[in-house]
């Protein structure tokens, strides 16, 4: 979302999402007076959160009541205004290291024990996927014109399984399309994705070098991968995959839970519906300029999952080696602390790729 703000702008927005957080009360003029050090009146900020509010950044839930954040103020808020708290990082890490020992439990006991620690440190309801262990390799791709405007990948595993997507080729800026000539930039395309990517598992094909596809290529680059993680995301995810799920019990206890409809789908989901909620958190992040994923964080109607649409899910993946084989998630109301939920992620995302290096 592209809003400017003032630096003043952003102190105030600043103040009153913390203010929500810690008291779940919407948030006056006063309040901010007495607690911040803003150095304005109570009238200049009473001022700034209307412009705040017509800005959609905040909302009055009762016409007499304070103002509140709206799910784009908490975006602001969690994309320009915070830091996250690398003292909590550190401090997930020691905790990780000391209470689970690799050597002497198995890795789902071990899983089960992160868990149960970013819940208590995070105070949302942590979820952690067991890692990956489909190890099909890639023995042929292939890509195919059906007919004008439309390419069949196919893809076949060192099993001689088969497994196929129908998709829209982009098309250029040619008005008229030389099918012969498609066909001769497939073949070469098809020839550089198997050379590549032969007797790899299919989990790493996210880690292709694209740079080194040639330059007559480049504007395949973005379709292709697209094309690829969706084609692997939906043939080969696991039909039931386990999730390390820890301190519901706590979180739904907030009073943004009070009502029992909503805590019954939020449950049905955590417990019944595990496989629509994997497909959410383990799906691929960017990476940071040192390669490894970012955090994901989803506020609210981001979340395309009905159940979890008043909520907030901040998640990012665990690696083995350079491939993400897992992930790590926490899930609160859009009221949570922002700047700890993402340390504690990052921590035991971190923690989890470096344990798993030396199995």
């Amino acid at each position: 979302m592209q809003v400017q703000l003032t630096s003043r702008q952003q102190d105030i927005l600043r103040a009153t999402v913390r203010h929500y957080i810690a008291t779940a009360e919407p948030v006056g003029s006063k309040a901010l007076v007495d607690e911040y050090k803003l150095g304005v009146s109570s009238a200049t900020i009473r001022n700034i959160m209307g412009v705040l509010e017509k800005s959609g950044l905040l909302y009055q839930p009762h016409t007499s009541a304070g103002r509140v954040p709206s799910d784009s103020g908490y975006r602001i808020y969690v994309d320009q205004l915070i830091t996250p708290s690398d003292a909590l990082g550190r401090e997930v890490e020691i905790a990780l290291q000391n209470r689970l020992k690799w050597e002497d439990g198995s890795l789902e006991v071990l899983l089960q024990g992160a868990a149960q620690i970013l819940a208590t440190l995070s105070g949302c309801i942590s979820l952690i996927t067991m890692p990956q262990t489909n190890t099909a390799l890639l023995r042929h791709l292939q890509l195919v014109q059906i007919e004008a405007g439309k390419v069949m990948l196919i893809v076949v595993t060192d099993s001689y399984e088969t497994h196929s997507s129908l998709m829209d080729w982009p098309k250029g800026e040619e008005t008229t399309v030389d099918t012969e000539v498609i066909d001769r930039e497939l073949q070469i395309v098809s020839n550089f994705l198997n050379s590549h990517l032969r007797g790899r598992s299919l989990v790493e094909l996210s880690t292709l070098d694209w740079s080194e596809l040639d330059r007559d290529f480049q504007s395949y680059r973005e379709f292709l991968k697209k094309s690829l993680a969706e084609l692997t995301r939906r043939t080969f995810t696991p039909a039931a995959t386990q999730i390390m799920i820890r301190g519901v019990a706590e979180v739904l206890r907030q009073p943004e839970f009070s009502q029992l409809q909503q805590v019954q789908t939020i449950i049905q989901l955590l417990e019944e519906e595990q496989e629509q909620l994997w497909r959410l958190i383990f799906a691929e992040p960017e990476a940071d300029d040192e390669g490894k994923p970012k955090v994901t964080v989803r506020i609210g109607t981001e979340n395309p999952l009905e159940p979890i649409r008043t909520c907030s899910l901040i998640s990012s993946t665990y690696r083995r080696g350079a491939t993400s084989v897992g992930s790590v998630g926490v899930l609160g109301p859009t009221r949570l602390d922002y700047e700890s939920a993402i340390a504690v992620v990052t921590a035991a995302a971190d923690y989890l790729s470096e344990a798993l290096s030396y199995q």
